[in-house]
């Protein structure tokens, strides 16, 4: 996951463009495409997965229905992309994955066998199976994910166009600071969403597993159950968390797609820019969210969405991650910051790792 974002990183800061623009200007259009039609995907579901559990979550605590609060919210992130500054949206940011610590604190508060944690942290229990495996699969999904890739890129740009960096030529190069900087804040934030990811697999394995609730396919389900197992601390706390995921990932998952559409298609494209200026930007930055809400009313159950998400961002990942590796080790693009060899054994690795398990899923399946 580190060697991956850096990858992303270090491509928009070199290149001074996003991922897009650099699969525009260095590689056919069918290249691009297939790469954006793999995002669009994967980006519509994930955002219709987590408005439902937003929405789910928020029904349980006021006692109104979820379909009032999805489109309260879809409008809520649509107003914050469309009329705040970059700035503000990263600074409101940075301050809402603070709410992401609720997780660590439920998990504690769950009071888990700590020895049975760590054997299972240090001895995990492997089984050949469709179920295990899918499981897998949607584990690497929803960690590198498609449209993290395009996400950091593009933000690498725009901090560059906040310093006052408006031409390409001007965001073309990075010194050693910025660079070193960049992967300080990369290996951060990846350690740290490991870390949440971790306490969110022991909460639901100390409350829920252990007492045979395997079964769980609603937000609403998976907050209830906690309440008679772990208290209203984990209870208040998980619900909490759900919600400010929620609001952090949805305007991700949309801005990635705007920006890779935009980008690609040579639109003009910032979130520096007002909505009547990147007209196209921003239309496609309303597409994905309407087309997200507009799943939450096909029925489909929360927590089985967010989980086929996660399983569809990891078997469209791999071909992703193979194009980063080779455009952030192109000297075209990179000139003599190009990735390093580690780098770069660790991006092929990852792709071919996610491949398998991927294939090894769909062997399963029926079995």
């Amino acid at each position: 996951m580190i060697a991956v974002q850096l990858m992303c990183a270090r491509l928009g800061m070199v290149s001074g463009r996003g991922l897009a623009g650099v699969l525009r200007v260095r590689y056919p259009k069918g290249v691009l495409w297939f790469a954006c039609l793999l995002l669009v995907i994967a980006n519509v579901v994930n955002i219709g997965a987590d408005l439902a559990g937003m929405a789910e979550t928020t029904s349980l605590i006021t006692g109104v229905s979820a379909y009032v609060f999805t489109p309260l919210y879809t409008l809520l992130m649509v107003a914050l992309l469309f009329w705040s500054s970059y700035r503000r949206i990263a600074n409101v940011f940075k301050w809402l994955a603070l709410v992401l610590f609720a997780y660590v604190l439920a998990g504690f508060l769950s009071h888990p066998n700590w020895g049975m944690v760590l054997r299972g942290t240090v001895l995990p229990h492997i089984t050949w199976s469709s179920g295990y495996l899918a499981t897998l699969v949607a584990i690497f999904g929803t960690t590198i994910s498609p449209y993290l890739f395009f996400w950091q890129s593009a933000q690498e740009v725009e901090e560059d166009k906040e310093k006052g960096r408006s031409t390409l030529r001007r965001r073309r190069g990075a010194t050693d600071k910025e660079l070193s900087n960049s992967q300080t804040d990369v290996i951060s934030g990846m350690l740290l969403s490991n870390l949440i990811m971790y306490f969110i697999i022991l909460t639901t394995a100390t409350t829920l597993n252990v007492h045979g609730q395997t079964s769980i396919v609603s937000a609403r389900q998976a907050a209830e159950a906690l309440r008679p197992l772990a208290g209203d601390g984990a209870y208040w706390l998980f619900a909490l968390g759900i919600i400010g995921t929620g609001l952090l990932s949805v305007p991700v998952l949309a801005g990635s797609t705007a920006y890779a559409i935009a980008e690609g298609a040579g639109w003009r494209h910032s979130l520096q820019s007002k909505p009547l200026s990147a007209p196209r930007f921003y239309g496609v930055l309303g597409c994905a969210m309407v087309l997200g809400l507009l799943m939450n009313y096909l029925h489909f159950q929360a927590v089985a969405m967010l989980f086929w998400s996660a399983v569809v961002n990891g078997v469209l990942a791999p071909p992703l991650i193979v194009l980063v590796v080779l455009a952030s080790s192109d000297r075209k693009v990179m000139g003599d910051r190009v990735s390093s060899r580690m780098l770069r054994t660790l991006g092929w690795a990852t792709a071919g790792v996610m491949a398998l398990a991927a294939v090894a899923m769909f062997a399963t399946m029926g079995s």
